[in-house]
């Protein structure tokens, strides 16, 4: 039976009489293996992806983030990072953290408790069937948790469990169940640990592939990145460039006209502003189906 992250492992007792570097190794041990353990968890994430793909693409709908403690934290850092790299709309992305964030006094451990905290944070969001709600716990039982998750199925939305230990309360409300076996952490318990960056890892794997299967990704380029400062502009530049086949000079000046990289790949294949629109209106903002439209119709103009 694999360990828990609770599980007091034996092979780091002492640890604080060790040399530096002996329990630098280990906690450098641990971190390796808590990467190696998302790799067999993907299989179960990927049906979660492509699930939230298609929920996600239906309209409207939000992807809301739910947990406490470290797994809130990391959770609401996937969220944030989201506008800026893929111009996910904030009105389409929600964080439902126990205790709220407050960096001047830290977590508010007791409110990971707090089931009922979390059943209201629902409901006040309002969660539908349009919603995907993806609930981070490293033990999995994280009452808060359980609580926005269970309110959540019950209103239809899709609920993806994002855990380090098999058959917990959160999977049990939840459509989907992908569990990260970190096992014992070098410190025992201390799941910002090891379960914290396995946590860190998936979370990535499952918002960027949600994003590219949404069309914000083009070959391995974000074209929906916004151009918030002289690095990133250029970066869109560059995108324009390349996927245009133009000098950069061509491709800063369609930028600067047209307002983004999709919207300057397709002004320089010829389109106008209302065209462009509408065709990315069709293509469902996705660049590759816009491209393929336009293909598709100068080879049958009729």
């Amino acid at each position: 039976m694999a360990e828990e992250t609770e599980h007091m492992a034996r092979r780091f007792q002492g640890l604080d009489t060790w040399g530096t570097t002996e329990m630098l190794e280990a906690l450098w041990g641990g971190q390796s293996r808590a990467v190696a353990a998302c790799l067999p968890a993907l299989p179960s994430l990927s049906p979660a992806v492509d699930a939230a793909v298609e929920r996600l693409s239906r309209g409207e709908g939000r992807l809301v983030y739910a947990g406490a403690g470290s797994s809130g934290v990391l959770a609401a850092l996937d969220a944030l990072e989201l506008g800026p790299t893929f111009d996910w709309p904030t009105s389409r992305l929600g964080v439902l953290m126990a205790g709220g964030l407050d960096l001047t006094r830290g977590f508010d451990g007791g409110a990971e408790d707090d089931e009922e905290a979390g059943r209201e944070k629902a409901r006040a969001a309002e969660l539908g069937p349009e919603d995907v709600v993806l609930g981070v716990s490293a033990s999995g039982h994280s009452a808060f948790t359980v609580g926005v998750l269970d309110v959540a199925r019950s209103r239809d939305a899709l609920t993806v469990a994002l855990v380090c230990r098999a058959r917990s309360a959160l999977a049990k409300v939840a459509a989907y169940e992908v569990v990260v076996a970190t096992g014992a952490e070098v410190i025992a318990g201390s799941t910002r640990l090891g379960a914290g960056t396995a946590q860190k890892v998936m979370l990535n794997l499952f918002s960027t592939s949600v994003m590219a299967g949404l069309g914000h990704v083009f070959d391995n380029l974000m074209v929906d990145v916004r151009p918030e400062n002289a690095k990133l502009r250029q970066r869109c530049v560059a995108m324009v460039s390349r996927l245009a086949k133009v000098d950069e000079a061509r491709a800063a000046a369609a930028l600067t006209i047209h307002g983004s990289v999709k919207r300057a790949v397709l002004g320089l294949a010829g389109l106008d502003e209302a065209r462009t629109d509408a065709v990315l209106t069709r293509a469902g903002g996705n660049l590759r189906r816009a491209l393929a439209a336009l293909t598709s119709e100068e080879a049958d103009p009729s």
